[in-house]
């Protein structure tokens, strides 16, 4: 029987059981292993590791545990006091865009609403769900630990929060878009782009009340489902501007 000693830090002992949080892990193995498959097997889904340093050496994912291995885990948040010389995460993508699970209908809107490309469906099996993040090259959220495990997802993360309006802030932190945000671009039904409609072409599928109150319009262009300035607006553009001076406050702050 042989033995590694795993320490996990930071926000990566959120996936440990409460015996193993901020402790070292002393754990006893038999058969050779990769230093990936072992990490999950304690509970940490691999899209969130950033680096590893086993005996002193960073290593990468392909590492085989030896007898006696001392293994410190870190997460990306590591790197505000190390920089390794090598990291298990893969390099960012160039353009942004997300693949959430069913548990996150909400999150998936949010970020609909705030300009960025999210794909959502209820009906999404977790090998779909892996497929599309891998072949599309989008990030996966999710808030299933197994599904984040997956060989096929690379660029994912675990969604800490159940509160929607943390959700929606836990994610731009992550990924730092605050930059990126550019609202109402995308229909929140089905994440296609928004563009200008003339009003007279739509005319007859208005309702009586809104053609004599509004002429700015917008449809979807995958789904053509028409966007106005209505009640439901102002309660968007609020739900907007508290996610910006939520960053304001935080630059402020720091």
């Amino acid at each position: 029987m042989a033995i590694a000693y795993f320490y996990f830090h930071a926000e990566l002992n959120y996936f440990l059981p409460r015996h193993h949080k901020q402790v070292k892990i002393s754990h006893f193995f038999e058969e050779r292993s990769s230093i990936k498959d072992m990490i999950e097997s304690l509970g940490v889904p691999h899209p969130e590791v950033d680096f590893i340093n086993v005996n002193g050496e960073y290593v990468n994912f392909s590492y085989i545990v030896s007898d006696g291995d001392t293994i410190n885990v870190y997460p990306i948040s590591a790197r505000d006091t190390i920089i390794p010389s090598i990291s298990v995460l893969p390099k960012p993508l160039s353009i942004i865009r997300f693949v959430l699970d069913i548990h996150l209908g909400k999150l998936a809107t949010s970020l609909r609403l705030l300009g960025f490309d999210t794909l959502y469906s209820n009906d999404y099996e977790d090998e779909k769900l892996a497929e599309i993040s891998y072949s599309q090259a989008r990030i996966l959220l999710t808030r299933d630990k197994g599904l984040l495990m997956r060989s096929l997802v690379t660029h994912g993360y675990y969604v800490r929060n159940t509160n929607p309006q943390e959700q929606i802030l836990e994610v731009l932190q992550r990924y730092d878009l605050f930059k990126l945000i550019s609202p109402f671009k995308r229909c929140l039904r089905c994440n296609g782009l928004l563009e200008s409609v003339d009003k007279q072409s739509i005319i007859d599928e208005l309702p009586e009340s809104v053609r004599a109150q509004i002429d700015q319009f917008q449809r979807c262009q995958d789904c053509d489902r028409i966007y106005w300035k209505g009640s439901h607006y102002e309660r968007l553009q609020q739900f907007i501007d508290g996610v910006l001076n939520s960053q304001k406050g935080k630059t402020n702050s720091s």
